[in-house]
C-alpha cells in the first residue's frame, strides 16, 4: 500500500483503496511547474498499480500543457469532484487547499531535451532541487542503453518478474514514491547474472508502467 509523507505534518499516511484525487497546483510554465505535473502523473500511476482508483486534476497554461505532452504526462481533468480523498501536489511556495495530503515538490532549474527530461527529473528525489540540464547527458546515455537492451531482451523467451524483484520495486515506490530507488532496482536487474533476459524484459516493462519512460519503444525496430 502506498504510503506518502504529508508535507504539512511530516507524518506518513497510507493511501487506501478509495477514490483519490491527485491535484497538481501550478501557477507558471517553468520547469518547476513541469516537475509538479510529472510528480502528480507518477503518483497517479503508482496508485493505479496498487488498484487505487485515481483521478488527476490540473489546469496548466497551454504552453505548460504542451511541455507536459512532450514528456508523456497524461492529460488531466481541469476541475475536481467533491468526492474522494485529495493528494495536493505543489511547489514549496504554491498555495494549496487545507484538506487532504500535501505532497511538496522542490524547484527545478534549467531544462533539457524532452527526450531525456523526464528521466533527468525522475532521477532526483522530489524533495531535492533538480537541475536536469546538468544530468541530461547521463539520462540520454541511460535511456539509449535501456531501450536497446529491452528491445534485445524482448526477443528472448519470456519469464515472469522474479518475486524478489517485484517486491523490491513495490517497496521502493510505495515508500513515499521513491522513484530513484526504483531506478536503482532496474540498474541491479540490468547486470544481475542470475536473471534471464526474459525476466529482465518483463521487469523493465512492468516498472515502466510507473516511470512512463517508453522503454519498449525500440522493440521491433530495424537494427
Amino acid at each position: 500500500m502506498l504510503c506518502i509523507t504529508d508535507a504539512r505534518t511530516g507524518a506518513p499516511t497510507e493511501v487506501r483503496r478509495t477514490l483519490t484525487r491527485v491535484q497538481a497546483h501550478v501557477t507558471g510554465a517553468d520547469t518547476s511547474s513541469l516537475r509538479v505535473l510529472l510528480v502528480a502523473d507518477v503518483l497517479a500511476r503508482a496508485l493505479e498499480l496498487g488498484r487505487v482508483p485515481a483521478l488527476t486534476i490540473a489546469d496548466p497554461p497551454a504552453d505548460l500543457r504542451e511541455r507536459a505532452d512532450a514528456l508523456g504526462i497524461r492529460p488531466a481533468e481541469t476541475t475536481a469532484p467533491v468526492t474522494g480523498r485529495a493528494l495536493h501536489v505543489a511547489g514549496p511556495d504554491t498555495p494549496a487547499p487545507e484538506d487532504g495530503i500535501h505532497v511538496r515538490v522542490a524547484p527545478a532549474a534549467g531544462t533539457a531535451d524532452a527526450s531525456v527530461l523526464r528521466l533527468a527529473l525522475l532521477a532526483v528525489p522530489r524533495t531535492e532541487p533538480a537541475d536536469p540540464g546538468a544530468s541530461a547527458e547521463e539520462a540520454r546515455t541511460t535511456l539509449t542503453r535501456w531501450r536497446k537492451a529491452v528491445a534485445t531482451w524482448a526477443t528472448r523467451p519470456s519469464r515472469p518478474v522474479p518475486d524478489a524483484v517485484h517486491q523490491d520495486l513495490r517497496t521502493a515506490w510505495e515508500d513515499d514514491l521513491d522513484v530513484p530507488a526504483v531506478l536503482d532496482v532496474l540498474r541491479r536487474v540490468e547486470h544481475a547474472e542470475d536473471l534471464s533476459d526474459g525476466a529482465r524484459f518483463e521487469t523493465y516493462a512492468y516498472a515502466d508502467r510507473l516511470l512512463g519512460l517508453d522503454l519498449t519503444r525500440d522493440i521491433g525496430a530495424a537494427p
